[in-house]
């Protein structure tokens, strides 16, 4: 069984249940740290819906979000979700706005006084790159 991220009629994504169940908790949990609706629709009969504009919004809160963290635990837990939510985004192609990459990009995810941040910044770049090609179709 597999359920469908959409937007409008073209299908994102199509992950099995237990990883988009495993997603839709962590959305959740991400909405609520950035103080913003993600524009990922209710599951309903296998199938949501992405707002494009909301979740736009939303990726912008959270790469500003992931860039000011300087809990490297913190750092580590959510770079997974981010590296999904920014591949997704290049799947809708929604732009992620300048001001959430800009952050994000001077704060290298990291501390500034990270001497691993600009590495660290490229990997999770390179692993968002790398999750467009497994999202289906």
């Amino acid at each position: 069984m597999s359920q469908y991220y959409d937007l409008g009629d073209r299908t994102l994504w199509n992950p099995s249940n237990g990883a988009s169940r495993l997603f839709m908790s962590q959305v959740t949990v991400y909405q609520a740290e950035v103080g913003l609706p993600s524009g990922i629709g209710p599951m309903e009969a296998d199938e949501c819906q992405i707002d494009p504009i909301a979740f736009a919004a939303f990726v912008d809160a959270l790469l500003t979000w992931h860039g000011k963290t300087r809990h490297a635990v913190m750092a580590t837990l959510s770079e997974g979700f981010v590296a999904t939510v920014l591949a997704l985004a290049e799947k809708a192609d929604i732009e992620v706005g300048r001001q959430g990459a800009d952050h994000a990009e001077s704060h290298c995810l990291k501390t500034a006084s990270d001497p691993h941040a600009k590495e660290w910044t490229a990997e999770l770049r390179q692993k968002s790159r790398e999750l467009v090609r497994h999202m289906a179709p």
